[in-house]
């Protein structure tokens, strides 16, 4: 049996805006990591194999020939190498048999598919459901029936039953309320107020007081009453920096009121906010705001569904009958 010390596999979390490189010893244990802004937007000269030895080289060549799995972006249409998604429901297993392995002139790299939904309205997510399977082997009794909230950008509502990802939905939240702020009436208060100082604490009266006019919205939803935004700020109610608060309230209060009103009268499953943990608690404040205070917090997930994946697809050796979950650390 190998040393728990002995580097058994390079994981790499390659996104968007960042690439974070992870290290892992033979029973799963975090050895080393690494993190640069070379994310496939921002890659250096030299390009993906530039950025990937920038992060990789000196464990590879400590120990040649060490197996490297990539999840995220890298493996999406614009990344290094385009991998097809795997169909939901997707178990484990399911999404370790869709890796891509290809030769990049450094050794072999094995790209995580991301999942797709078909349907009238398709969705796809890239990089979230390693999130989620890392999650899954974290708290093993939420395998059975959870709903899995990954805040961002574009923020994913994932169901989980007998351990697969059997649907999601994509919310442009996020997108939505850069647009707002940058580019709209509404965000003009702020800017002009505080033009370098945008990203204040969260003023949690003002953001409860835009999750609740959402919350009250009912089936008219919140467009009649973004531009209330801009009315309170006029009438004195809120300040240039608040309406950047009350209007977050309105639309996460909005995609969690859709959320809601889809599962039609039903109780909501076990729910579980996954990723910058900031950010998690903004979602978390509005969930309390909606009646719903048993929320799972995670973070760092993507290290145990990496793990997971390359003992699924046979790359790292499966853990022995006394490894438990929780190995991962560092």
């Amino acid at each position: 049996m190998a040393d728990a010390s002995t580097p058994a596999l390079i994981g790499l979390d390659w996104g968007t805006s960042s690439l974070r490189a992870f290290l892992f010893g033979a029973d799963g244990t975090l050895l080393d990591r690494r993190c640069t802004g070379h994310g496939i937007q921002h890659l250096p000269a030299g390009g993906y194999a530039a950025a990937f030895l920038a992060v990789a080289k000196e464990w590879l060549d400590r120990v040649p020939g060490l197996p490297v799995i990539a999840a995220g972006m890298v493996g999406s249409r614009n990344g290094w190498r385009e991998v097809p998604y795997v169909p939901c429901p997707a178990s484990p297993v399911a999404i370790a048999a869709g890796l891509v392995a290809f030769d990049t002139g450094h050794g072999v790299i094995h790209l995580v598919p991301g999942l797709s939904q078909s349907g009238p309205f398709p969705d796809v997510m890239r990089g979230e459901e390693v999130q989620i399977l890392g999650g899954l082997l974290h708290d093993p009794m939420l395998a059975e029936r959870s709903l899995f909230v990954l805040p961002g950008t574009h923020c994913k509502w994932a169901d989980v039953e007998a351990g697969r990802v059997t649907k999601f939905t994509t919310y442009l939240t996020g997108e939505l309320f850069e647009l707002l702020r940058e580019h709209s009436l509404l965000g003009r208060p702020a800017k002009e107020s505080s033009p370098a100082g945008l990203a204040q604490a969260l003023d949690h009266h003002t953001f409860v007081n835009g999750v609740a006019v959402a919350r009250a919205g009912g089936a008219s939803g919140v467009m009649p009453r973004l531009f209330s935004t801009r009315s309170l700020f006029l009438s004195g109610e809120l300040t240039p920096l608040q309406t950047l608060e009350y209007l977050s309230g309105l639309l996460i209060g909005e995609e969690i009121r859709s959320v809601l009103a889809g599962l039609n009268n039903a109780a909501c499953p076990p729910l579980v906010l996954l990723g910058d943990p900031t950010l998690c608690a903004r979602y978390q404040l509005a969930l309390d705001t909606f009646g719903i205070t048993h929320v799972h917090c995670l973070n760092e997930t993507a290290l145990l569904g990496i793990w997971q994946i390359a003992q699924a697809a046979g790359i790292v050796a499966s853990p022995s009958n006394t490894q438990r979950r929780g190995t991962i650390h560092g």
